[in-house]
């Protein structure tokens, strides 16, 4: 299944995407949340689908919002592309670095970017992200394919000085509203193939800028479940996203090349879909 919400912000409703027409569920399903994925909701809805065959569609000028709603977590995972680490001039990691985004900065996968008060180098980063399906602590790397509901195409946006010239902990540089644009669809696994072999690619202005494979990954996606569930438990919903590959803005040689008010951002995954982000200028 393809999973998507439409509507305004703060009133989207479920809905799935079938023979790339939008249908909307909420007849049957009240949301994408932790109660939705820990209650196996994702079995009840396929076979509701088979019942209900006359689903109310839905116009393709409809907002989407995040295809699954606000998480208890967002994790990210840091330096898992190898020459990413070198594009940035860091130790290619020997676990896995975890940070977190705030989960405000959660939004609809075409929402414009709102560049941060105060910034001066906002920057892009295409990501593969997976949801969690079910509780997970203690969970081993041959289990850990049961534990995933499915995947989504991310933009980690960051803002570098926020980032790495203000101290302390990567947060700071990863939280902001409008930073974490997830979708346009979640994915059941059953819907992709070699989740380990999709094409990912983003452009600013219609330039390409990253243009890589997730055969790139230092760390696969079973292992991240397993290792994250070792310090801490997962909850259904949560979103984890496993890292982005050279091209960012901030390892443009010789001068990097950061996000500007009216710079349009395009990015794609094989499977997942497109999102499209406007930047505008913060207003307060």
């Amino acid at each position: 299944m393809k999973l998507i919400r439409f509507g305004e912000e703060g009133k989207e409703r479920p809905g799935v995407l079938l023979n790339d027409k939008r249908y909307d569920v909420s007849s049957i399903v009240t949301d994408y949340n932790e109660a939705f994925f820990e209650n196996d909701g994702l079995a009840k809805l396929e076979e509701a689908l088979k019942n209900n065959p006359a689903l109310p569609e839905v116009s393709d000028s409809v907002r989407l919002g995040s295809p699954v709603a606000r998480p208890s977590k967002i994790i990210c995972i840091g330096l898992n592309y190898v020459d990413h680490c070198e594009e940035t001039g860091a130790a290619i990691p020997e676990e896995p670095i975890i940070f977190f985004k705030s989960t405000t900065s959660l939004c609809g996968p075409n929402d414009n970017l709102i560049i941060p008060k105060n910034s001066e180098k906002t920057d892009w980063e295409v990501e593969l992200a997976f949801v969690v399906g079910k509780k997970a602590s203690y969970v081993s790397e041959e289990d850990a394919p049961n534990y995933i509901a499915g995947y989504c195409l991310l933009n980690d946006y960051s803002e570098r000085a926020f980032q790495i010239e203000r101290g302390g902990q990567w947060a700071k540089g990863k939280g902001s509203d409008t930073f974490a644009p997830l979708g346009p669809i979640m994915a059941t696994p059953d819907e992709i193939g070699d989740v380990n072999n999709l094409k990912m690619w983003l452009t600013v202005n219609g330039k390409t800028f990253q243009n890589s494979n997730t055969s790139n990954l230092i760390f696969k996606i079973p292992f991240l479940v397993h290792y994250l569930s070792q310090f801490m438990t997962l909850l259904p919903g949560d979103v984890i996203s496993t890292g982005t590959p050279p091209g960012v803005g901030l390892g443009i040689k010789p001068d990097p090349i950061y996000i500007k008010a009216g710079d349009v951002i395009e990015l794609g995954i094989e499977g997942l879909g497109t999102s499209k982000q406007t930047a505008v200028a913060y207003q307060g």
